[in-house]
């Protein structure tokens, strides 16, 4: 009997309802040799009742442990894994019937020894989400370089919501190094500096959820802001100029506040600017929803991931700077 060649890993926290939706998708998966392993990482509402359903249409494995991180739950999960590839997926994603196959056929042409894939939005979303999902990835809001096959100034750094790794990368570098603040994107870097080959995989693309709310949203964006500053004291060199451009927007947005109070025509100047980049968005948001409502709501959500992801990272940049760090 041939090898297990993906062991399929997913961290969960809290979402079983979301965890059964995703293996449902790989219980119909036309690429069938592969295993799943599930990391409870110290949930308070576990998924062993969703697993169990699942036990007779997957290899799939149940692991318990203490809240530490998707970081190190991945790590626990590399530990017991039988595969030769792992795949990693955040669990509230949504995957085609030939998503393995696309991985398996991805990896094997371009010779990888890491991946990543897109994320897309998904009809069954809601408007929220589907307006998050605009936001996260337009052009206007993240200057063109999530999803794209090289990062500015380097190559593609794999995210861990859609990722894989050799096994060979996993014993070279010994997993994630941190658990939180960007541990993602410092593993995807280490990886590359071991003399590991990255690449995009376009078609291994993933319908992921995100988040179901603004506030959610907020506090995940915020996150985000401070990962990349945290990420920056691993690899100085990493910081670009683009991961300032939400940072300028908040100062902007709360000067344009600022001088219309004070001075109305500095005020008008500011709100002119800020409103014709609104515009903007609203209409890249309307010709790609094709929904006035999609389009309203993306201009929110464009709005609350440039703000949180400012302040973010103004605020964990000033920790940096006074050697503050966490």
């Amino acid at each position: 009997m041939a090898s297990t060649f993906f062991s399929v890993i997913i961290p969960v926290y809290n979402r079983p309802i979301e965890l059964a939706e995703l293996l449902n998708c790989l219980a119909l998966q036309d690429y069938t040799n592969f295993e799943v392993i599930i990391i409870e990482d110290g949930s308070k509402i576990d998924s062993k009742k969703v697993v169990d359903t699942f036990k007779n249409k997957l290899i799939i494995s149940y692991f318990v442990k203490e809240n530490g991180g998707q970081g190190f739950a991945r790590n626990y999960a590399f530990e017991r894994a039988k595969g030769d590839f792992f795949v990693i997926l955040d669990s509230d994603a949504l995957i085609e019937p030939t998503y393995l196959t696309e991985v398996y056929k991805g990896i094997q042409e371009e010779q990888l020894d890491l991946f990543g894939g897109p994320d897309k939005e998904h009809e069954s979303f809601t408007p929220i989400q589907k307006a998050i999902s605009f936001s996260m990835t337009s052009f206007f809001t993240t200057g063109g370089i999530r999803g794209q096959a090289k990062n500015i100034g380097g190559k593609f750094h794999p995210r861990s919501f859609n990722m894989g790794i050799s096994r060979e990368v996993w014993e070279k570098t010994g997993g994630f190094k941190i658990t939180r603040m960007g541990e993602d994107i410092e593993f995807s870097i280490r990886c590359i500096e071991h003399g590991f080959k990255s690449g995009l995989l376009a078609n291994a693309f993933i319908y992921h959820k995100r988040r179901t709310s603004f506030i959610q949203f907020y506090d995940q964006l915020h996150f985000f802001g401070r990962a990349r500053i945290n990420i920056s004291r691993f690899f100085p060199m990493e910081l670009k100029w683009v991961h300032f451009i939400p940072m300028a927007y908040f100062i902007f947005f709360w000067n344009t506040i600022f001088w219309n109070i004070v001075d109305i025509k500095f005020g008008i100047i500011f709100s002119g600017l800020l409103i014709s980049y609104w515009i903007l968005l609203f209409f890249d948001a309307l010709i790609k929803s094709k929904s006035f409502l999609i389009a309203f709501l993306g201009l929110i959500a464009a709005n609350i991931q440039l703000l949180a992801y400012g302040k973010g990272f103004l605020e964990e940049g000033l920790k940096k700077l006074t050697n503050k760090d966490l």
